[in-house]
C-alpha cells in the first residue's frame, strides 16, 4: 500500500487489494494516504513508453482493445518499447444529464492523471514495475486441448487444477499495483493422461461494468488511491455513482486471491467482497455464475482464505471491517452450504487479517501489529501502520462457538504471520501448535524500509492453561530462505503434520522453486525449477482420499514459466522424493499469481 514515504517495490505471492475496496463499499470521509512526490521525468517519447523493468525479465506490458488480440512477442531485454493501444470509451444509454456529467469528470480525470504524471510513482503503484515480466496481464484463452506431455501424468491424477492471480483487463490510466488486477482464473483439464487447457477472466460486477465502458473508472485500491490524487479519485467515483454512471452497491472487488470448492460451487475470492461462482464446462472452460451469498445467508464480506475441515467437511471463515465494530466476525457452513450465526470477535481496533487457522476443535484467530487506521489518512499518513506498542496475539475459539466469551487470547510477541500453513492441538501440555511463516519487518509489504525482507518458518505453541507461548524458527539459521505460498496435505488438515510445502520466494518477489520442509525435525529438501524459470504456490495434492495413506504421498503441482523461452508449462512432482514426473506444455504464458485447488473428476459430476 502506499505509504508517507516511497513504498516497497516488491510484491508479496498474495496480498488482495482489500481493506480500500471495503473502504468504497463504505465511506469516503476518509482521505487516502500520501506520499512523497518528487519531479517526474517521463520517459516518453510520441506514443511509445520506454518501460525499465525492475523485476529483471523483460518487460511485457501490453493491454489491446477489446476483443483482444494475441500478445506481444516477448523480448529477452530488460528495456521494451512497447506500444500502449489507445482506450475505448463507450457510452450506454444514458440521458443527457448522464452524458454531460460523465463528459465533466471524465475531463476532470484527466487533468488529475495528467497532474500525477508529472511526478514518480513510488514502485509499488508504477505499473511498469509492477506488472512487467511475467506479472504482466495474458489475454483470456477458449479451451485448448490435446497438449504436449513430457513424461507420464500419474494415473490417480484426474480432475482440473485451478489457480487464480490478478489480470487487468484495460491499461492503467496511472497509478497500479499487481493485486489491483482483475481476477483471471488458469484451469488445466487433466482426463485419462489427455490435457487441456484455458483462462479466463471471474466476471464480476466491477469488471462488467468497466468492460462495457471500455475503460478502468473503479479506483484502484493500492495503486491509485494515495495522497489527494486519492481522495480526488474517491470522489470522481462516487459523483459518477450519484450520476448512475457506475454502480457499486453490487461490490467492488476484483476476486483475484482464492479457489475453494465447497457444497459442489468453486468460488474465487478476495476479501474485500462476496465470493464469485465460477462453473466449469464439461469441455474444461470456465464461466462466471455470478455473485454469491449462499442463498442470501452470507451479509457480509467474506475472507479469501476459508478452511475446509477435512473430516466434517464444514466451511469455516472470517469477515473483517475496516470501518465500524464489529471489526471481525466468525462463521461457518455446513457441508450443504448452511450458514452458522456470526460470531462477533472483540476488537479495540480493525487488524489486518488474511489467513487464519483450524484444528480438531479450533478456530485460530491472529491479532497481529498490522492495524488499520483510517484518521492517520486525514493527516496524510498511512492507514496500514505497524503499531509497535500492540502485542500480537492469538484468539483461540471454539468452532462451535455461539458467542466469543470463552475465547482464549494468548499473547505471542513482535509475531507477524501473512499466512498460517497448519495447526492442531496438543492435548497432554495444553497447548495449540501454529505453523506459520513470520515477517520482518510486519509492515515490509506495506511500507518502504532499509531493512531486508524475511519470512521465517516458524512454530508457535499456544498454552491454554498458563496464556503463554514460545516460538522458534523451524528450519536452521544456515538454510534459512524466504518461505511463503503453500500448503501442508488437506487431507490432515487441522491436525498434526509433519511436511509443508512452501514456495521459496526468491529472489524475491519471484518463486525459484519449491521446499519440503519436515516440521519435526526441520530438514529442508528442494525442488529447483532450474535456469530463469520462476513458478508459484506448490499444491500439494494427494494420491488418494484416504487419511490412513503416508501424509507425503502424492505430488506436488504448479505452473512454471521459463523466462529464457517465454514458455508456461503445469509440472508434477512426486512429493516424496522431488522427482519431476510430468510436465504439461502449455499453449499461452502464464504469468505468476496467488492460490490454486484442485478438483478431480467425480467430485465435478455434482457440480452446481
Amino acid at each position: 500500500m502506499a505509504a508517507s514515504t516511497t513504498t516497497r517495490g516488491c510484491q508479496t505471492p498474495d496480498f488482495p487489494s482489500s481493506f480500500l475496496c471495503l473502504l468504497l463499499n463504505g465511506t469516503f470521509g476518509h482521505s487516502p494516504t500520501s506520499i512523497s512526490w518528487n519531479s517526474r521525468q517521463p520517459n516518453r517519447t510520441h506514443n511509445i513508453s520506454i518501460i525499465h523493468s525492475a523485476l529483471h525479465s523483460p518487460s511485457v506490458l501490453h493491454f489491446p482493445k477489446q476483443p483482444f488480440q494475441n500478445p506481444l512477442i516477448p523480448i529477452e531485454d530488460d528495456s521494451v518499447n512497447v506500444q500502449v493501444q489507445p482506450k475505448t470509451h463507450r457510452h450506454p444509454q444514458w440521458n443527457l444529464l448522464q452524458r454531460a456529467a460523465a463528459m465533466a469528470l471524465d475531463k476532470a480525470e484527466s487533468a488529475l492523471v495528467s497532474l500525477e504524471l508529472q511526478h514518480p510513482l513510488p514502485k509499488t503503484a508504477d505499473p511498469h514495475v509492477q506488472i512487467s515480466g511475467n506479472f504482466a496481464p495474458v489475454p483470456e484463452q477458449p479451451v485448448k486441448q490435446a497438449l504436449p506431455v513430457t513424461g507420464t501424468i500419474p494415473s490417480c491424477i484426474n480432475g482440473v487444477y485451478l489457480r487464480n492471480g490478478a489480470n487487468p483487463l484495460f491499461e492503467p490510466v496511472a497509478g497500479h499495483h499487481f493485486f489491483d488486477g482483475d481476477g483471471m482464473v488458469h484451469a488445466v483439464t487433466i482426463d485419462n493422461g489427455n490435457a487441456s487447457y484455458a483462462c479466463r477472466f471471474t466476471e464480476t460486477q466491477r469488471f462488467l461494468q468497466e468492460k462495457e465502458l471500455g475503460r478502468p473508472v473503479f479506483p484502484k485500491a493500492i495503486g491509485e488511491l494515495h495522497g489527494h490524487s486519492g481522495i480526488a479519485r474517491l470522489l470522481l467515483f462516487y459523483a459518477r455513482g450519484l450520476f448512475g454512471l457506475v454502480d457499486h452497491k453490487q461490490g467492488t472487488g476484483v476476486a483475484n486471491a482464492g479457489l475453494v470448492y465447497f457444497n459442489n460451487r468453486l468460488l474465487a475470492m478476495s476479501e474485500d467482497d462476496l465470493p464469485y461462482h465460477l462453473r466449469i464446462t464439461p469441455s474444461g472452460d470456465l464461466e462466471t455464475v455470478g455473485r454469491y451469498n449462499f442463498d442470501d445467508q452470507l451479509k457480509s464480506t467474506m475472507i479469501a482464505h476459508p478452511k475446509i475441515d477435512p473430516f466434517s467437511k464444514e466451511l469455516f471463515a472470517l469477515s473483517y471491517d475496516v470501518i465500524q465494530k464489529p471489526y471481525l466476525k466468525y462463521f461457518k457452513f455446513q457441508p450443504d452450504g448452511t450458514k452458522s450465526p456470526d460470531v462477533e470477535i472483540p476488537l479495540s481496533m480493525p487488524t489486518m487479517m488474511h489467513d487464519f487457522a483450524i484444528t480438531e476443535n479450533f478456530v485460530v484467530i491472529p491479532n497481529q501489529q498490522v492495524l488499520f487506521k483510517l484518521q492517520e489518512m486525514i493527516f496524510g499518513g498511512s492507514p496500514v501502520i505497524y503499531d509497535k506498542n500492540k502485542k500480537s496475539s492469538f484468539g483461540i475459539l471454539s468452532k462451535n462457538a455461539s458467542d466469543s466469551k470463552d475465547i482464549i487470547w494468548v499473547e505471542s510477541p513482535d509475531t507477524f504471520c501473512f499466512h498460517l500453513w497448519n495447526a492442531w492441538e496438543e492435548p497432554e501440555s495444553d497447548e495449540v501448535v501454529v505453523i506459520g511463516s513470520c515477517m520482518t519487518p510486519p509492515d515490509s509489504i506495506f511500507n518502504e524500509c532499509d531493512e531486508s525482507l524475511t519470512s521465517v518458518l516458524s512454530e508457535i505453541r499456544l498454552n491454554l492453561k498458563t496464556g503463554k507461548s514460545t516460538r522458534r524458527p523451524i528450519i536452521s539459521e544456515s538454510e534459512q530462505v524466504n518461505l511463503e505460498a503453500g500448503m501442508v496435505n488437506r487431507n490432515r488438515l487441522g491436525r498434526r503434520t509433519r511436511y509443508a510445502y512452501l514456495a521459496i520466494a526468491e529472489p524475491w518477489p519471484k518463486v525459484s522453486g519449491f521446499a519440503k520442509i519436515d516440521l519435526f525435525t526441520g530438514e529442508v529438501k528442494k525442488h529447483i525449477y532450474g535456469d530463469k524459470k520462476f513458478g508459484g504456490e506448490p499444491f500439494f495434492l494427494p494420491r488418494d482420499d484416504n487419511c490412513e495413506s503416508a501424509e507425503d504421498d502424492g505430488y506436488i503441482i504448479s505452473f512454471v514459466h521459463d523466462e529464457n523461452s517465454w514458455k508456461s508449462e503445469l509440472q508434477v512432482v512426486d512429493a516424496i522424493n522431488l522427482q519431476l514426473e510430468s510436465s504439461i506444455k502449455l499453449p499461452s504464458r502464464v504469468p505468476y499469481g496467488f492460490h490454486g485447488t484442485f478438483i478431480d473428476a467425480k467430485s465435478l459430476i455434482n457440480q452446481a
